[in-house]
């Protein structure tokens, strides 16, 4: 009998420990605050070199936390980048990879996106009892068949609470900024017009033939094309640049005034409502994607234009999130992360001739290329007590181990059924290790691949091999300026063979190719490199294309409107509106109140001023009759005399 009950007291004590412990490891559970910027250049931040932006929050995280020097995007376009981040898998594996000239979504209206069967950090998260909310750029979807299913929102991917932009931030979206949809760079109107007005004069000459009709026809055809293409470029702002808060579209074309501080605001909002409760907010700035804007209390800040002063207000944002942990009592139990989505685009002049771009630091090219200043992008990764502040990690690293970290933080397993491509970076981060666990990572331009890294096991270099590289133009450039992006297809790149090989250990910038005679490992090197490309290739199977060449047709049927297409769609958050109004309304009884209490405190301060003069009034008047008896007296007193 003893021994029984002595049974069950140990097994009582283990599950009271075991309990115990689990209510610990919950208790732990970090808060996530992942931050991504759009189009970033590694070079615009303090703490990466530059001396001449001011980013004081951003540098304050990096010595608070680990920077990471070699943390690379999986895609050097916003698309697939995000859905990789999102999901920890190459873009490949989801089909998020473009067709031809078509890399990315650029309409509200196409069907394709993040399929429903992914798997993201913020799913796994709000199944382990997270609040999650993605506030900002989405850029991955919105609509399958109909402009309310909304079958790739975000609350298809585990986030509870949106308010953002489903594509993206367009030049289309400012006024004067020009548009994006350059069709004169790849329609044959100039053709058809030089042919046209040829055949016009030769016809007049009487040197050819040509049927008025026909004239007529070609003349009728050219209007019409160029008056739908002015139209379309017309309507766009109405159609493509809309404001969401959860499914409801709240402002369209959305204002991009102060846009930065409202998402700020939601931010610290949703903060504040869960601050008793563990989180994950992804906060994905717009900026410093064009069109460029800024703030009006940022403008003309920096020495860089539009550009520069763009980038101090994200700064500021990044300020204002911090400060509210601090402020929540946050700080130690939120893990933070910024990065941006690729490096900085190289090709942006506005409109008005001003260049809209930022700097890649010593890496070469930018955007839309797999060279290091298209992918190397900043990582910046903060959580007190548990992240030893003040380190720099120069191991490669990917925006797609945020998955894994995030995931097993919140108390979850990785996913088995699928190929998971990033890596748990937390024993790197805590200098557990110092070795990262990516020994190949693979650079893909749309579906090609096209170009890894090896980082060999006990050496510090890490080679890079190019199977193909864009062409740029003008040629003593590093960008693609005749055609705004860099394309994958063939007539837009060139192939080597045997692939381009550079040691980013000693050459970061990419500036010399390696030859046999100056590498004496050339061949083996090249040799493991191939035959990991090979392995890679066959391990991929290519999810359904999301983004396909027919993605630039409008589908009227799928057009998100808040209002009628006769009202161009056009709406301002009412909401917003009403709390403004309330928020006067309350100002405005306050100041009564204040009002009325001044009014009676002047009265009280009246009446005390009254009994005052009374009092005095009396004391002049005992005064005075004293003073009349003294004289009186004295009178008397003389008459006496």
């Amino acid at each position: 009998m003893k021994r029984a009950c002595l049974t069950s007291s140990v097994l009582l004590l283990l599950l009271l420990v075991e309990g115990s412990v689990e209510s610990l490891h919950e208790s732990r559970r970090p808060n996530f605050v992942l931050m991504m910027v759009d189009d970033l250049g590694i070079g615009d931040l303090g703490c990466y070199g530059n001396k001449t932006l001011r980013t004081p929050h951003i540098d304050q995280l990096a010595e608070e936390g680990v920077k990471l020097t070699h943390h690379i995007a999986a895609a050097s376009l916003c698309t697939p980048s995000r859905a990789a981040f999102l999901t920890g898998r190459y873009p490949i594996r989801s089909g998020i990879y473009g067709s031809g000239r078509n890399q990315v979504f650029i309409l509200n209206t196409a069907p394709g996106g993040l399929p429903s069967t992914e798997i993201t950090f913020a799913k796994i998260a709000k199944q382990r009892g997270y609040d999650t909310a993605l506030i900002g750029k989405w850029h991955l979807g919105l609509n399958c068949n109909s402009s309310d299913d909304h079958c790739h929102h975000p609350s298809v991917h585990g986030f509870n609470y949106f308010f953002g932009i489903p594509l993206t931030n367009l030049r289309d979206c400012q006024p004067g900024h020009g548009t994006v949809f350059q069709f004169h760079k790849y329609l044959p109107y100039r053709t058809l017009l030089i042919v046209f007005l040829t055949s016009v004069f030769l016809h007049y000459c009487g040197l050819i033939v040509v049927r008025r009709r026909l004239i007529l026809a070609l003349l009728v055809l050219l209007l019409l094309a160029a008056g739908l293409l002015a139209g379309f470029i017309t309507l766009m702002p109405y159609f493509n640049c809309i404001l969401m808060r959860e499914h409801r579209v709240i402002e369209q074309p959305f204002v991009s005034e102060n846009l930065t501080q409202r998402m700020t605001r939601e931010a610290v909002d949703f903060m504040e409502r869960n601050a008793e409760t563990p989180f994950l907010l992804f906060f994905s700035f717009i900026q410093v994607h064009t069109a460029m804007f800024a703030s009006a209390r940022f403008r003309g800040s920096s020495q860089h234009g539009i550009y520069g002063d763009a980038v101090h207000e994200v700064d500021w944002s990044v300020g204002e999130l911090m400060q509210t942990l601090d402020r929540l009592r946050l700080r130690e139990h939120t893990l933070v992360y910024l990065t941006s989505d690729q490096g900085a685009h190289l090709e942006e002049i506005s409109a008005r001739g001003e260049v809209h771009r930022g700097w890649n630091g010593i890496y070469k090219a930018g955007k839309s290329t797999s060279w290091e200043g298209g992918i190397r992008v900043p990582g910046i990764v903060r959580w007190p007590g548990m992240i030893p502040g003040g380190r720099v990690v120069d191991e490669p690293t990917s925006n797609m181990d945020v998955f894994p970290t995030v995931v097993r933080l919140s108390g979850a397993s990785v996913p088995e059924d699928r190929e998971v491509d990033g890596r748990d970076l937390m024993a790197l981060l805590q200098g557990k290790t110092d070795r990262s666990d990516h020994e190949f990572l693979f650079h893909y331009c749309s579906r090609y691949l096209n170009a890894l890294r090896w980082h060999p096991q006990n050496s510090s270099s890490v080679w890079k091999a190019f199977f193909f590289t864009p062409n740029f133009y003008p040629e003593n450039e590093t960008a693609c300026h005749h055609t705004h992006l860099c394309f994958c297809e063939p007539d837009y790149v060139t192939y080597h063979d045997p692939p381009l090989l550079f040691d980013l250990s000693r050459d970061p910038s990419e500036t010399t190719p390696l030859t046999p005679d100056a590498e004496p490992a050339f061949s083996s090197v090249l040799a493991v490199m191939n035959e990991a490309a090979e392995a890679h290739r066959r391990s991929v199977t290519p999810g359904e294309n999301q983004i396909s060449a027919g993605d630039v047709l409008w589908r009227p049927w799928m057009q998100p409107c808040c209002s009628t297409f006769s009202q161009l769609c056009q709406c301002q958050e009412e909401e917003e509106d009403e709390e403004e109004e309330e928020e006067d309304e309350e100002e405005e009884e306050e100041e009564d109140e204040e009002d009325e209490e001044d009014e009676e405190d002047e009265e009280d301060e009246e009446d005390e001023e009254d009994e005052e003069d009374e009092e005095d009034e009396e004391e002049e008047e005992e005064e005075g009759m004293e003073f009349s008896c003294f004289d009186a007296g004295r009178k008397h007193f003389q008459i006496q005399d």
